[in-house]
């Protein structure tokens, strides 16, 4: 591959996503945006929002028996590795944005037990990009190829950047759905599942399982619009839509499932319980501090710790693993979140796809031990989980990445809109209330109603 060439572009503010995204990229068969800009997160707010264009354009769409797809893209990011422009560092200076789908746990210890009819890998090489510093007013506008490839392109997004586009949000019509009628595994079937688990609980199988099930609704218009909705009824840290061709996928994740910066510090952030938040001060007080105190919620937190810390410890140098910040309740505008910080320095030659590999999927997602526990969930669930379970995220040129766990989301085709949804599993789970919780997670999904707006899994 050619050596890379980046063009830029500075505008000096903070250009809105959503005229963006309408202006530059609707009109493209592929593109993403991964929005930063409606979260009171602590870190540096950034969006990213491009497409793939010109002779370079690439799009990775690879299922398990494909191969491997996690050799394949350390073999294209390490053809592509480049220094990259200052202002760009730290921020997103080009390489790959897209998903990894649960079903390639085949490729990192499970089983292909299900066939996903989406996808198991979708990766864009993002070429024509637009970079949004929220917390420093600035915008870049970026291609990357041979010099002077991407000048009409970027001539046309600094045209958008000179527009501001504002409209209403409707409520999408599967939001008012009755969810239950609408399930994969209805309640009696899932309270079923439950039991099973909690008698592998009892013999020593397991010690935690994330039982999920399955949402099918009927297609929207447009799944746009559908994530404009979503956006705004649930603002979250990881808010991310995805476009290839009639495949979109709308996520209001929560969760960091895997960073990792230049200096090759590998974070993951799993969250292992969450509750809404209360409009009266003293209430809400009082509910964060139940969270955090709540033995069930710290017990489920501590298994899936444990479970990060071996797989970081794999690919990391010896000694560095550390655990910074042990179950802290997390605040942002809707929710409390028990959040524990788990970091590992990679070792010499590690990549962050080596590093993704050696943690996929999100241990949150599965329970421990990681490997029996998945056996016991393929005979539990009756369908591939795909999208859902897996990381979403970039991959970049210069080394670095930044992936959530693929919850509270929906995929949309022209079929069907598919949503999942589950939760931890343990000893002491109360079945109705476990079924409960699940309903709830899958309807903060759609953003069906303020209640499940705190939810997660």
């Amino acid at each position: 591959m050619g050596a890379l060439s980046w063009s830029i572009r500075t505008v000096d503010r903070a250009l809105d996503g959503e005229t963006i995204y309408r202006e530059l990229l609707a009109g493209e068969p592929v593109a993403f945006w991964l929005d930063g800009s409606l979260t009171d997160r602590a870190v540096r707010r950034v969006s990213v929002l491009g497409t793939t264009l010109g002779p370079a354009a690439e799009v990775v769409v690879r299922d398990v028996a494909d191969g491997d797809v996690f050799a394949e893209l350390n073999a294209l990011l390490a053809g592509r590795s480049a220094d990259v422009p200052a202002e760009l560092a730290g921020l997103f200076s080009g390489g790959y944005v897209g998903y990894f789908g649960y079903e390639l746990k085949a490729l990192t210890g499970g089983a292909a037990a299900h066939e996903s009819p989406a996808p198991d890998a979708l990766w864009i090489w993002a070429n024509r990009f637009v970079v949004i510093d929220h917390d420093n007013d600035v915008t870049y506008l970026v291609a990357v190829d041979e010099p002077g490839a991407g000048d009409d392109w970027l001539a046309r997004a600094e045209r958008a950047a000179a527009d501001w586009w504002m409209g209403s949000v409707e409520v999408p019509a599967i939001a008012t759905l009755d969810l239950e009628a609408h399930l994969e595994q209805g309640r009696s079937t899932y309270l079923a599942g439950i039991a099973a688990c909690k008698a592998a609980l009892e013999a020593g199988d397991t010690w935690e399982i994330c039982l999920t099930n399955r949402v099918r609704l009927p297609a929207v218009p447009d799944p746009f619009e559908f994530f404009r909705w979503q956006r705004a009824a649930n603002p979250a840290q990881y808010a991310a839509f995805l476009r290839y061709g009639d495949l979109a996928v709308a996520s209001s994740s929560a969760e960091r499932f895997l960073t990792v910066d230049a200096d090759g510090w590998a974070e993951c952030r799993p969250i292992k319980g969450t509750v809404p938040r209360d409009p009266d001060p003293a209430l809400d007080r009082l509910a964060a501090k139940t969270l955090a105190e709540d033995e069930k919620t710290r017990a489920e937190n501590l298994i899936i710790v444990d479970l990060i810390r071996n797989d970081l410890g794999r690919v990391s140098e010896p000694g560095t693993v550390q655990v910074p910040r042990l179950m802290n309740v997390d605040t942002t505008r809707s929710l409390h979140q028990l959040v524990t910080t788990v970091r590992g320095r990679l070792r010499s030659g590690v990549t962050a796809v080596d590093a993704v590999r050696a943690c996929f999927p999100p241990g949150s997602m599965t329970g421990a031990p990681k490997i029996r526990t998945m056996e016991i969930l393929d005979e539990l669930e009756w369908s591939a989980r795909g999208v859902y379970s897996g990381a979403l995220g970039y991959l970049t040129v210069d080394g670095r990445a930044d992936l959530s766990v693929v919850i509270r989301t929906a995929v949309l085709t022209p079929d069907e809109t598919m949503i999942g949804a589950g939760g931890a599993i343990v000893l002491d789970s109360e079945p109705v209330a476990e079924y409960d919780e699940m309903v709830l997670k899958a309807t903060a999904a759609v953003g069906g109603n303020a209640a499940a707006e705190g939810w997660g899994r």
